[in-house]
């Protein structure tokens, strides 16, 4: 298929059983005979689901550094090593297949290189139906030629939304340069792609908000700082930090700021890297606000961490409204 406009109804009228898509794969890629009986989702595997724009997605979403080998694992640089290792082509497609049969609809990606094209594999090759939430990565600056040719061969490859990576929009706030930001929003928009705008920095929502960017969601790090590597308060000295690892440096100013903000808010980073317990980071994040969750997992995971967020979900107390 070479057209955007037959990528998108194969996507909505394939008729292709989720049991293909799930069929695992091993390390050569051909189908995988075993199963593991306790990673089976339930006949009728869902997950709660928010709107964002005119896409229903998963309050649980899978995370996509596990997938492109970004660990955060400070100063043990074998691990990364060790999930590139894990983490092949086949392994990833198996780990989405796996996500949809639990019930979550959605990851969220940086153009990484090779993930596009695993991900157009997972999707036209064996039948997947994640939908796809990029962040591109050419440069945002001048007349964002690059950025826009990025966007458009994303939405022609079959992307679902687009958001702005929360490296670029952090550093694009801090030169006040947030108009660039603005344009970059709208580009997506142009192709009818739902469009947000990604943060470590609180300052970026601020002046998304301040200045009517008119992002469609908000994708901002939500964490606590109870946890033994976390921040003494006067270690906090920027909105992220790998040692002492933090991303969020002011979670209490960020669950005032977010009840006034009537725009779906998908949370990123709740575990700190792997610091905070999902069962622990999940209930936090959802009672103080968040609509959806970005978890980074393997598939040996999922099944477990569905689990806990269904839970969360259902002894949920929590302020602001749902907005997505």
């Amino acid at each position: 298929m070479s057209t955007k406009t037959d990528r998108r109804t194969f996507i909505k009228g394939s008729l292709l059983a989720p049991a293909v898509a799930a069929m695992a794969l091993n390390a050569n890629g051909n189908a995988a005979a075993a199963e593991d009986k306790s990673d089976k989702p339930d006949a009728a595997a869902t997950l709660a689901c928010g709107k964002i724009g005119d896409l229903s997605v998963s309050r649980m979403l899978l995370g996509g550094n596990l997938l492109t080998h970004y660990t955060h694992s400070r100063d043990l640089q074998y691990v990364y090593n060790l999930c590139a290792h894990y983490n092949t082509e086949a392994k990833i497609i198996e780990t989405l297949a796996l996500a949809e049969q639990h019930g979550i609809n959605a990851l969220v990606v940086h153009t990484a290189p090779g993930i596009i094209d695993t991900l157009k594999k997972h999707r036209y090759d064996h039948g997947g139906k994640i939908q796809w939430i990029v962040c591109p990565t050419e440069p945002i600056e001048g007349e964002l030629a690059a950025y826009a040719k990025q966007v458009r061969q994303l939405a022609d490859d079959g992307a679902e939304a687009i958001y702005v990576w929360g490296v670029k929009s952090d550093q694009l706030v801090a030169e006040g340069k947030t108009d660039l930001i603005r344009k970059a929003v709208d580009i997506a928009k142009e192709h009818n792609l739902p469009s947000g705008v990604g943060a470590h920095d609180l300052k970026v929502l601020r002046e998304c908000e301040e200045k009517k960017v008119g992002a469609d969601f908000y994708i901002k790090t939500f964490h606590h700082h109870k946890y033994p590597s976390a921040p003494k308060p006067e270690e906090v000295k920027g909105p992220y930090n790998e040692d002492p690892g933090y991303w969020c440096s002011n979670p209490d100013e960020l669950i005032a700021f977010m009840k006034d903000v009537n725009k779906p808010w998908i949370a990123f980073k709740i575990m700190a890297a792997g610091a905070i317990p999902p069962k622990d980071a999940f209930q936090y994040v959802f009672d103080n606000g968040a609509d959806h969750i970005l978890v980074g997992m393997f598939d040996f995971e999922i099944a477990e961490d569905v689990k806990i967020a269904k839970d969360a979900l259902a002894n949920v107390k929590r302020d602001r409204p749902w907005r997505s």
